[in-house]
């Protein structure tokens, strides 16, 4: 297994770099890492329940929080922080992220979904 030896938060570009002790790093986007969160909340119980989450293009990363030595949890600006990313599953978020990212956007257009937030409707005045 491979551990990560540098875990960084880029806030302004909102990603995650974590480069590990094989020399291999990635930049993952927050709002990727949002979508494939491994919490239950997003993953289900079984394969087959994995939702899928939308609206998020601007989600942040408020914190990363050491989880024993195996994994981070992540703090995201939209208040989820459920999702326990072990270092295998931040190394294979890495490694699938063009195929993963893809099929994402495969799906959110075959449901008619965006990666924008939902607008608030207007206002009434009176």
């Amino acid at each position: 297994m491979a551990t990560p030896t540098e875990i960084r938060v880029k806030r302004a570009e909102k990603a995650l770099v974590v480069t590990f002790d094989d020399g291999l790093s990635y930049t993952l986007p927050a709002e990727y890492l949002r979508v494939e969160s491994p919490s239950a909340e997003v993953q289900g119980h079984a394969p087959d329940q994995k939702v899928l989450v939308w609206g998020r293009r601007h989600v942040g990363i408020m914190s990363v929080e050491p989880v024993g030595n195996y994994a981070i949890r992540i703090v995201f600006d939209d208040l989820h922080d459920t999702g326990i990313y072990a270092w295998d599953y931040l190394r294979t978020l890495g490694a699938e992220h063009e195929t993963r990212w893809a099929r994402y956007l495969e799906d959110l257009a075959a449901r008619n979904l965006s990666r924008e937030p939902r607008k608030a409707p207007p206002g009434r005045n009176g």
